[in-house]
């Protein structure tokens, strides 16, 4: 590109710290505008980069300086917020799911297509070191061929820190499409897509109690199943078992395991970046620490959008928008096989993502 890109920042949550401090060290971004609901909470993420501007959304939509805008809002106004960057002629890169219903996902995706820019969604820690160091073990053999998987998250919700967890518990919410991004995308990049899934689901209560901040002892609404279990069979023929839960108080289960004909691997959790990658070969007695091979080093949420701003022309994004549709997809598919009790065949297609070669920032010159 020859310059930075000009992030364009919409929603200053819980989040948007973490994705700040990614931006202030990464030279391939450059923050200009901040927007949220909140003009204060915008003022303050502003007041954090020299070069940023709090504005309103509409302002910072028609900016001219901004080339991306980074979508941090809540999900069910994922799809509205891209859509209308799009329109703008603006690249979009979105917090996790790419929009709260498939068929909203279907139009973003299409409408991004026609207008020509470019389209990107976390999770982006699968492109750490942890995830890319198990998917190269994979690829170089060292488990044999992959024959399974399992995938866990289980937590009492996240009522009992955030002040405001409202929307964990709408539609678009629950622990699959709160943290299932998060297990599901590691597991299509270590395994590939996903064409069928089984799945089952409950609701444990209707209503949850605020733990902490000024609305503490306030009730909220459950809309969402808020355990949910089911059998994802990628069509390599691997079968990966997911429980994404928020009934329960804690689990001693790994986050990711793979297994494979002479071998198994523990994967770190795909909410972080890093992590060690543990390897029990057929005949070993103990698990072993792999050295890491693979994956951006000391990375932060939004490596993801500087990966895509690197990648040529004509290439999918790593985290990209055809990735995050398919996720959504698998996510949307168990909650629809639970409901009939039937397979449910996941119609969005997609490929796995490239490989991360070990390295410190997305540049363009390596991506």
């Amino acid at each position: 590109m020859g310059r930075p890109l000009n992030v364009g920042m919409v929603g200053c949550g819980a989040i948007s710290a973490q994705y700040l401090r990614t931006i202030e060290r990464l030279p391939e971004l450059r923050l200009v505008a901040v927007a949220d609901l909140d003009p204060g909470r915008a003022r303050t993420a502003a007041r954090s980069h020299p070069e940023a501007e709090a504005l309103g959304v509409d302002e910072l939509l028609a900016d001219p300086r901004v080339d991306a805008v980074l979508n941090l809002t809540v999900p069910a106004a994922h799809a509205e917020i891209a859509l209308r960057a799009i329109e703008a002629g603006k690249s979009v890169y979105g917090e996790k799911p790419l929009a709260a219903t498939t068929t909203e996902a279907a139009r973003v995706l299409r409408e991004a297509e026609d207008a020509g820019v470019r389209l990107g969604c976390a999770p982006d820690t699968v492109l750490g070191t942890g995830t890319q160091t198990a998917r190269k073990a994979i690829d170089d053999g060292l488990i044999g061929r992959p024959m399974a998987a399992t995938a866990t998250m289980v937590t009492p919700g996240h009522e009992r820190w955030h002040p405001d967890p409202d929307f964990y518990y709408l539609p678009g919410g629950g622990p699959l499409f709160d943290m299932g991004p998060y297990h599901i995308t590691a597991l299509v990049t270590l395994l590939g897509p996903v064409a069928t899934v089984f799945g089952a689901a409950a609701r444990g209560r209707d209503r949850r109690t605020i733990a902490s901040g000024p609305r503490k002892g306030e009730q909220i609404p459950v809309m969402v199943e808020t355990h949910v279990t089911g059998v994802l069979v990628h069509a390599s023929g691997a079968l990966s078992t997911l429980v994404m839960s928020f009934e329960g108080e804690a689990t001693r289960a790994p986050s990711i395991e793979v297994h494979g004909d002479e071998g198994s691997l523990a994967v770190p959790d795909p909410n972080r970046f890093d992590g060690p990658v543990r390897l029990a070969a057929a005949g070993e007695r103990e698990w072993r620490d792999l050295p890491v091979t693979a994956g951006y080093t000391e990375a932060g949420r939004g490596v993801g959008l500087a990966d895509l701003a690197a990648t040529p022309e004509g290439e999918e994004p790593r985290a990209g928008g055809v990735l995050a549709f398919h996720v959504l997809d698998v996510m949307e598919s168990l909650l629809a096989s639970a409901h009939t009790g039937k397979a449910v065949t996941v119609s969005a297609a997609c490929e796995r993502p490239r490989p991360v070669p070990l390295r410190d920032t997305p540049s363009a010159e390596r991506a």
